[in-house]
């Protein structure tokens, strides 16, 4: 309990997948932005860049970093506009993020 108010602080799980080159821009966007108990997972996507890029003419950054924290739900969809807007996940090919609420559990 929020001991100003008595209101609870509903917190939300981020989840991020994006490509390994933006790791580090995206850790301190996040930090900066009060998202905590950060864990970091390495990965590589399941499309073959070659097959991509011949078949549409994109390039794939098959080294995916997988980013997964804790943070308050008034700042979940600052997060995600900063994702938009600095990191371009609203374009194809560039980053997946999505929040899921977390219940029972203050932070």
């Amino acid at each position: 309990m929020d001991m100003d108010n008595g209101m609870e602080k509903r917190i939300a799980f981020l989840v991020l997948i994006a490509g390994r080159k933006q790791k580090d821009a995206l850790l301190t966007m996040m930090t900066g932005m009060g998202c905590g108990v950060i864990n970091i997972l390495y990965g590589r996507g399941s499309v073959k860049a070659g097959y991509l890029k011949d078949m549409l003419g994109l390039h794939v950054e098959e080294n995916k970093v997988l980013i997964t924290c804790l943070i308050r739900d008034e700042k979940a969809e600052e997060v995600m506009k900063n994702l938009t807007e600095t990191f371009e996940f609203n374009r194809p090919n560039t980053g997946i993020a999505f929040t899921i609420p977390v219940r029972g559990v203050l932070y």
